[in-house]
């Protein structure tokens, strides 16, 4: 355990909103590696359906309007949630730079903080438990350390958060899985730094499954920059060849690619990450990219697309980035009713 007087040795944080990104270099060992060709089909192989079954909640509202939602707007929405048949709720992250979902003592002793106001996570525990539903608890982003090559301090700030919220609400009857929620598109040796030391971490505080929800570096977002689905292989294997036995679960963000490259980069990411022991689940985006604002609900036929190539992929579980905003009937967005009322219809035709 982390006494909270020892994070004064952490240095101090950057207002900087572009912080420097690094990772070795994959691209001069290409030809030594070896590329596997997954062949997955552009149009998914029509197997039983499947259906959203979790969503992360996304409390912090980044780069999102907020909803101002309090107790009574989370718990309407929650119903909602549970009849579309959601099982599983994820905090994507318990606080970001100078945003708690609750007034953390740990966070306050090492820098500046604002008021949280509303105990988010009370809110979303005691939810999670009147739906029966399942609850997974995301690490604090510094949004500073951990992209700036300082690896350690964001484990050791994570550490001493981490145990904080157990203390305060490790006894709830929702818990259960952990999220790391540093995400990451490609090989990064720092990152795997904080994955390894976290999840050995969290595991002692309390023994649940682990979830990473990456991304992939394409054209969607990163235009030129994005790299092919081979060195996509290439990097990935080694980041699984280092998770092994240390994440349970990836559900890797599905919004990057186009539509007709999307089947064969979920095969290829199901295939590796079976290889080396790691659960898939898909993160089926609901939100569109497309669009210069941002973010707006996805077309329903997109969506389904997506969620039936996943599926013909083979992963175990889907879930979405998120539910509040851009699916449910509750939403600011109207689009996202009229996506809630078409997924659930044909839910029930399918059943």
């Amino acid at each position: 355990s982390l006494p909270i007087a020892s994070m004064g040795r952490l240095p101090p944080f950057s207002d900087d909103p572009f912080p420097k990104h690094f990772r070795p270099d994959f691209e001069a060992d290409a030809d030594r590696l070896p590329v596997k060709t997954f062949s997955a089909p552009s149009q998914p192989i029509l197997t039983k359906p499947m259906h959203i079954t979790g969503t992360f909640l996304d409390e912090i509202t980044h780069d999102i309007p907020s909803q101002n939602w309090g107790q009574r707007e989370w718990a309407r929405d929650f119903d909602a949630m549970k009849a579309m048949g959601i099982d599983t709720v994820i905090l994507i992250r318990a606080g970001y730079r100078d945003q708690c979902v609750f007034d953390s003592e740990v966070l306050a002793a090492h820098r500046h903080m604002r008021p949280a106001y509303i105990d988010l996570l009370q809110v979303f525990l005691d939810e999670a438990a009147r739906c029966g539903m399942s609850f997974w608890f995301g690490t604090y982003d510094s949004g500073q350390y951990w992209i700036n090559g300082q690896a350690e301090q964001e484990v050791v700030l994570n550490q001493a958060f981490t145990e904080e919220v157990i203390r305060k609400y490790g006894d709830h009857p929702a818990w259960g899985g952990w999220y790391v929620s540093h995400e990451i598109a490609t090989y990064d040796e720092g990152v795997m730094h904080v994955y390894e030391s976290l999840a050995n971490h969290l595991r002692q505080l309390k023994p649940l499954p682990i979830l990473i929800s990456p991304y992939i570096k394409g054209v969607m977002q990163f235009g030129s920059e994005a790299i092919s689905l081979g060195n996509h292989i290439r990097e990935w294997k080694s980041v699984f060849e280092r998770l092994e036995g240390v994440v349970d679960i990836v559900a890797f963000q599905d919004g990057n690619v186009p539509l007709d490259e999307l089947p064969d980069y979920l095969a290829a990411n199901a295939e590796l990450a079976s290889a080396h022991g790691l659960t898939t689940w898909s993160n089926v985006e609901s939100f569109e990219r497309g669009h210069p604002i941002k973010f707006l609900p996805l077309d329903y036929r997109k969506m389904r697309y997506k969620m039936e190539s996943a599926a013909s992929a083979g992963v175990d579980k889907l879930i979405t980035f998120e539910f509040s905003h851009f699916m449910s009937p509750n939403s600011m967005y109207g689009g996202a009713h009229g996506l809630y009322r078409q997924l659930m219809e044909w839910k029930h035709e399918s059943a």
